[in-house]
């Protein structure tokens, strides 16, 4: 077999792999530089030609809004709690769900403070989704807003979960618990000096009293 023949040509990418592949590369430099991240930055990220950026995109407004619902999209955060094993201690259980929606709210945070900070999307409002074709802005503001909120409910839904094996126990249902445990996460990561996922797993469940 010859040299030729051997050596096999990798599979094209499909459009939307592509659009991925540029994403992904854009995202560092995006919370690096924010809005002022050229095309020709992601291009050598990627490395790609600048042109395939806008090919892929249209216009570097279209790329950061894909960098930004990237950043948005629960997907890997829920896969993460839902694989967290039910034979663990509750407090294990909760610990590993804290710190993967810690991490998912940091990344979301820092691609969306570092757009904020040099200047935001022209299009406003940089954690809305990008505008489809003759679609309004309070639509698209809308839209964004349910898309958020369809995201918290998602991972209250899998965090449910989490309580489920305690159930006979519990003071309150599953759901109530997980709405009350996401709120507290949330709001704890915005404190300058943050508890650890462990103290904040310790309160949650034993209060604020050593003792009664």
């Amino acid at each position: 077999m010859t040299e030729a023949t051997g050596r096999r040509r990798a599979p094209a990418m499909t459009p939307e792999q592509r659009r991925e592949m540029i994403v992904r590369a854009a995202l560092p430099l995006v919370v690096e530089y924010g809005t002022s991240v050229t095309t020709a930055q992601v291009a050598r990220a990627a490395g790609i030609g600048e042109g395939t950026v806008f090919r892929a995109f249209g216009d570097k407004d279209a790329l950061l809004a894909a960098c930004m619902a990237e950043a948005l999209r629960p997907d890997d955060t829920l896969a993460h709690i839902a694989s967290i094993s039910l034979e663990l201690p509750l407090a294990e259980r909760l610990i590993e769900a804290a710190e993967a929606l810690r991490g998912y709210l940091a990344r979301m945070g820092a691609v969306a403070g570092a757009m904020a900070a040099s200047g935001g999307l022209r299009r406003g409002d940089p954690t809305a989704p990008a505008a489809a074709e003759g679609e309004s802005r309070e639509d698209r503001l809308r839209r964004g807003a349910d898309a958020r909120e369809a995201s918290l409910t998602a991972h209250r839904e899998a965090l449910a979960g989490l309580f489920d094996p305690e159930r006979d126990t519990l003071r309150l249902p599953p759901e109530r618990l997980a709405q009350a445990f996401q709120m507290l996460v949330m709001a704890g990561g915005r404190h300058p000096d943050p508890m650890s996922s462990a103290e904040l797993v310790d309160l949650f469940l034993h209060g604020a009293l050593t003792t009664g």
